[in-house]
């Protein structure tokens, strides 16, 4: 049955010029659907792969961003602007906050696309990332139909770029002293660093010519880099180079030789990792890096690309898993059995332990590398994916954050937190097992760095960096929030669980070694789940919901793997994963099967 698209409807719309759009304007045109919200990396990451794209496809193609959000700040008209200036997002923007436009087109997940041929009708729906080859397929079929047909229409689309905000530094996103007395910033919006004097505003220097791409030598390139990490003396005379970069969409980790400004690629290949990666196992691509920190002999990566935590060893190259299964979520235990959630921000106490801001599940977590049971992973602060807040008090139970980004260790070892959604500065006391404010009203701080008696703070979204004292702060009760996403009312009982997936044409699933597939389940709370949890092959399920559980989160993993025909062995081959966090009520009388779209046509 053919399926109308329902209209786009929302507070206003962006890149349009003032412009409100909707379905009637675009007939004629293939419309792709892309809800998104900012805080999300797999959305980020769906930015970067439709550019080709509409780029490709600019006289047919209109991609319309509706911008769902997931967090209370996301919901903030300047903030949306914000972030569609910060990620260069270049087509028109439906500013979604109540989710009216997500409910009509039943998405699940960030992100999802929907693809609207020229006559209105939804011809398919996709969750998750690296659909750029079948969508490419899909509308190279849809321009050949509907040209025959005579209902499309080529021409201009109705994208109107903004004016080019002037100011020094754009959206910087983490900051290190170095031994001169001067201080290195990651310029993430015009892909360069920055060397700036003790006033955090007299430029030494630029390192980068100010565009997208990546390139080494003399004159470098970057994309949007964050995270920045000096080595040891010892080691950098011995490497060649004295700071490590993570290149966050370049996906790798670049060298800076802060004598000469020279840079070198050291990890990753331009392209983002699509696999999963366990712990122990190397890998030549990565996923997104975003901060990097010197631990334990090595450089730790925040991979928030792929939920992990990787090390970097300079002297051989190497690159390893350090911790965390792939799986969005909070779960503690074994670095082999770990969950994280975009981790962002890492820093290192005296006593060695790396504390690590895990940004979606709001959460601040501790790594110790070899207590007597084996390394392992704590939960400070943080209750899980769909939980947060403004709330200072005892943690994990009582104190909430809302998608932080840095972390810092104080002399006294506590932790600063950059909280960067509430636009705080918060403090984590490992002795008190307690949260407390230490500074407010900041514009989305994304790092923190202890600098002597006083705190250098990142205000990424005021583009600046600010001095602050530690102070002795007060105590913070904003409330608590979860996410606002329309529960999904199940049966309690059997449920039979669907991932709904059709390889593009030209690509079958790749059953030469077995079967293609994996799917994951897992609850919040465990006891949601009576049977079926686990990891097994198949995009078909059979669980068991408790009778007595009234509500809860179910998590579902999916990847699968399908290559191009006629090719044999030598085939080009395609890899699709999504993560999915449902929240489920349990009723009697309601359904008992439930349909998740990886790709639906």
């Amino acid at each position: 049955m053919r399926v109308r698209a329902p209209e786009l409807r929302g507070r206003r719309w962006l890149g349009t010029g003032g412009r409100d759009l909707s379905l009637a304007d675009l007939r004629g045109k293939i419309v792709l659907l892309d809800f998104w919200t900012f805080c999300c990396v797999n959305c980020l990451h769906v930015l970067d792969e439709l550019r080709p794209l509409e780029e490709r496809w600019s006289d047919v193609l209109v991609t319309v961003g509706v911008h769902s959000p997931k967090f209370v700040h996301e919901g903030d008209p300047d903030a949306v602007e914000a972030a569609v200036e910060r990620y260069g997002v270049g087509h028109p923007v439906l500013d979604d906050p109540t989710l009216q436009t997500w409910d009509a087109y039943a998405a699940r997940a960030w992100p999802t696309l929907v693809v609207i041929d020229p006559t209105g009708y939804v011809v398919a729906q996709l969750s998750g990332e690296g659909h750029a080859h079948g969508l490419d397929v899909l509308i190279g079929e849809l321009v050949a139909e509907h040209e025959a047909t005579g209902t499309l229409h080529r021409g201009d689309g109705p994208y109107v770029a903004p004016a080019e905000p002037e100011t020094a530094l754009r959206f910087p996103g983490k900051v290190i002293a170095l031994p001169g007395g001067s201080y290195l910033v990651s310029d993430t919006a015009h892909h360069q660093l920055v060397e700036l004097d003790e006033d955090l505003v007299t430029e030494r220097r630029r390192i980068g010519d100010g565009r997208r791409g990546l390139r080494d030598g003399a004159d470098p390139e970057f994309s949007e880099p964050q995270g920045l990490v000096a080595l040891p003396a010892d080691v950098a005379a011995d490497v060649g180079y004295d700071v490590v970069v993570a290149d966050s969409v370049n996906h790798a980790l670049r060298g800076l030789r802060l004598s000469s400004g020279e840079v070198r690629t050291l990890a990753g290949t331009g392209a983002q990792l699509r696999e999963r990666i366990a712990v122990g196992a190397t890998a030549e691509e990565l996923s997104t890096p975003w901060d990097v920190a010197w631990w334990d002999g090595r450089v730790v990566v925040a991979m928030a690309g792929s939920h992990q935590l990787w090390s970097f060893d300079p002297r051989t190259g190497t690159t390893t898993v350090l911790a965390g299964t792939t799986n969005e979520g909070l779960r503690d235990g074994p670095l082999t059995d770990a969950f994280f959630a975009q981790p962002s921000g890492l820093a290192v106490g005296t006593d060695a332990t790396l504390w690590v801001a895990d940004s979606e599940t709001s959460a601040v977590r501790s790594v110790v590398a070899s207590p007597a049971a084996g390394a392992a992973v704590t939960t400070a602060v943080g209750l899980g994916l769909f939980d947060f807040g403004f709330r200072d008090g005892s943690a994990p139970d009582e104190a909430l954050l809302q998608h932080p980004l840095g972390v810092a260790v104080l002399p006294d070892g506590s932790v600063a937190i950059a909280d960067t959604y509430n636009g705080a500065l918060r403090r984590y006391d490992p002795a008190t097992r307690s949260v407390s404010t230490l500074a407010r009203d900041l514009r989305e701080p994304s790092d923190v760095l202890v600098d002597g008696d006083t705190l250098v703070v990142v205000e990424s979204a005021a583009h600046r960096l600010v001095r602050l004292p530690v102070p002795a702060g007060a105590r913070v009760d904003a409330g608590a929030h979860r996410v606002r996403r329309s529960r999904t009312d199940l049966a309690p009982g059997p449920l039979r669980l669907t991932v709904d997936f059709t390889p593009p044409t030209g690509q079958h699933l790749d059953d030469r070694f077995g079967d293609p597939t994996s799917l994951t389940v897992s609850a919040s709370p465990p006891s949601l789940l009576v049977s079926g949890a686990g990891t097994a092959p198949g995009l078909v399920r059979s669980v068991e919901l408790a009778a007595d559980v009234a509500e809860g989160v179910l998590s579902v993993s999916v990847a699968a793997a399908a290559c191009d025909e006629g090719d044999g062995v030598f085939a080009a081959c395609h890899r699709y994963q999504q993560d999915w966090g449902i929240p489920v009520r349990l009723v009697e009388g309601a359904p008992a099967e439930l349909t998740l779209d990886l790709r639906a046509v």
